[in-house]
């Protein structure tokens, strides 16, 4: 097994605090209002807290019916969270699972700066490229882009 590092940064003129209960606090209930053309339902299998398990449902014709993320922690004060995919979803046979560090900080002139650092733990000798990470990426940020759209249009969404 090996282990490659990657960080991402994006920006968004939401909030820190909008994003971040978007994301993580009311994902449940934002996602697939907001992403109907991806998420077809959140279930959180446990209290929504560190070590739970939230299976994410994806709607028919997308690549993956669903993937599990179990959730190391958050803190509401710095906007961060972490949390590993550990099944379905891209990991196939190639991939044990990916570690996720997230942050939403301040951007100077408003808005966010969305700060992402990834483990990519890989099955045998399998080494990842950075252009198969960039590809997951931009797959979810379609998503992303969705989430950050309905808060746009939305201003008294998660507030």
């Amino acid at each position: 097994m090996g282990v490659v590092s990657y960080n991402y940064e994006s920006t968004s003129p939401v909030a820190p605090a909008r994003l971040f209960k978007a994301f993580v606090l009311e994902d449940d209930k934002v996602w697939p209002i907001a992403a109907p053309h991806a998420i077809k339902s959140i279930e959180v299998e446990a209290n929504p807290g560190p070590g739970s398990i939230v299976k994410i449902n994806f709607v028919e014709g997308l690549p993956f019916q669903y993937m599990k993320h179990q959730i190391g922690g958050h803190d509401e004060n710095k906007f961060s969270y972490s949390y590993s995919l550990i099944e379905g979803g891209p990991l196939g046979d190639k991939l044990e699972k990916i570690n996720y560090e997230n942050k939403f900080e301040a951007a100077v002139g408003g808005g966010t700066v969305c700060k992402s650092s990834m483990k990519f733990y890989t099955v045998g000798d399998y080494v990842i490229t950075e252009d198969e990470i960039k590809a997951l990426i931009k797959g979810s940020e379609g998503v992303y882009q969705a989430i950050e759209a309905y808060l746009l249009a939305n201003p008294d969404a998660c507030n």
